[in-house]
């Protein structure tokens, strides 16, 4: 199958670029050309473990293009993948959206044949049938179902795993408008042997929302029990290895910390609760998950307090600024109230991430970047807030440790060690 890609950041790129592994032909397009410069040259624009790999072994299926009618006119079907930001209010920002509908619906005025499109992004129930419809139908003259089809198909991507999750997935979701359009993603998707779940298209979009609204969740109960178990000298990891042995509840997502972050669970939980509010639905629970999600980091501060009660002036390690390890996303990083409570309490902050301290220093180009975790700890204290599996290959004697992401090694080498948690 021929398809079309509008969107070339994380979800764009992974999602093309594992199809043609599949063996069909992905033409990418982006506004942003330094984007598709990279990927003529056989580079990734976004960092995902093995990607390049894959872009290097799939390149004769790979072209890109800046001129979104040639690529709608030429392919089968177009995934929509552009950003979905949020808005002051936590609603979604649908301005790219939009003008990325807008120049597809003039491109599908010229179409010959039935071309379906198909949004990625993640977007409120009723966007795609909605706002996004009615552009479509405006800009190309022809109508939704009947000359062009309509889809949504949301993505499950782990950062830092999304090639395998995308590969294996847990199950694929396939909304579509209209026959035509679900035989296409049917066929799409026929060589995955997971659970496919064939919706509404408002069903697809509520699916997502969904269970990023209750991961979010389960990790901020996990932060308030293990808060408490700390208080009662239990240590939660026992607890969880318990509770998640239970068939209705599951092992995944119950690892105690100092909370999430990310370019998903922050912003998709603020939006569900923002469009259930235009609906006159008050969602109680993720209102209190994201409270929880914010106080959960400060903790790191108040026991950084309990060993050094005056920060002013004292020089503060902090490894990690990735919001989680093998990416260098520090989108709604921990790492970043964190950092923000050291400055406002007077601490010197000196920080290293293998891959994070570029993108972080657009934050803070105020702290100091070390060039190896050895400098970092030899500060008079040290904050953990990614786990990155080289932290557990590190010395820690000496130091004084408040650890936010449970690296063992420093609760057995450090000579100062307080979990968040634990």
């Amino acid at each position: 199958m021929k398809i079309s890609i509008v969107g070339c950041g994380y979800v764009g790129t992974v999602t093309g670029v594992c199809f043609a592994d599949f063996g069909h032909d992905i033409v990418f397009h982006d506004i942003d050309r330094k984007k598709l410069d990279y990927l003529d040259r056989g580079k990734a624009p976004i960092y995902e473990p093995s990607l390049e790999d894959l872009i290097r072994k799939n390149r004769e299926r790979l072209t890109t293009t800046s001129n979104l009618t040639v690529a709608v006119r030429d392919t089968d079907l177009t995934f929509v993948c552009v950003g979905t930001p949020s808005r002051d209010d936590g609603s979604i920002d649908l301005a790219y959206i939009l003008s990325a509908s807008a120049t597809i619906g003039k491109a599908l005025a010229k179409a010959p044949d039935f071309h379906s499109v198909i949004v990625k992004s993640t977007v409120f129930p009723g966007t795609t049938d909605g706002p996004v419809r009615s552009v479509l139908e405006q800009e190309s003259g022809r109508q939704a179902s009947v000359d062009f089809g309509l889809g949504s198909n949301p993505e499950f991507l782990r950062e830092g795993n999304a090639v395998y999750d995308f590969s294996m997935p847990d199950r694929i979701v396939l909304g579509a408008g209209d026959d035509r359009t679900m035989g296409m993603l049917r066929t799409l998707y026929t060589s995955f042997s997971c659970p496919k779940l064939e919706t509404s298209i408002r069903t697809a979009e509520m699916i997502k929302y969904a269970s990023n609204a209750f991961l979010a969740t389960k990790i901020s109960f996990a932060n308030e029990i293990g808060n408490l178990a700390k208080r009662l000298g239990i240590d939660p990891e026992e607890v969880f290895a318990g509770v998640g042995l239970d068939r209705r509840i599951g092992p995944a997502f119950f690892r105690t910390g100092i909370g999430f972050g990310g370019s998903c669970f922050p912003k998709d939980v603020r939006a569900l609760i923002a469009g259930a509010g235009d609906h006159g639905e008050n969602l109680q629970v993720l209102h209190a998950a994201l409270r929880v999600n914010d106080e959960q980091p400060l903790k790191l501060i108040r026991l950084l307090q309990a060993h050094i009660p005056d920060l002013s002036d004292r020089r503060i390690g902090v490894l990690g600024l990735a919001f989680k390890p093998d990416t260098d996303d520090v989108r709604e990083s921990r790492a970043i109230p964190v950092i923000q409570a050291l400055l406002d309490a007077g601490a010197e902050v000196v920080a290293y991430d293998p891959l994070a301290m570029e993108n972080f220093a657009s934050f803070f180009p105020q702290i100091e970047y070390a060039p190896s975790p050895e400098i970092v700890l030899a500060a008079d204290a040290v904050l953990i807030t990614t786990e990155w599996g080289e932290f557990e290959h590190l010395d820690y004697s000496g130091t004084t440790v408040i650890d936010g992401r449970r690296i063992a090694t420093a609760s057995r080498t450090a000579e100062v060690y307080e979990g968040v948690c634990w």
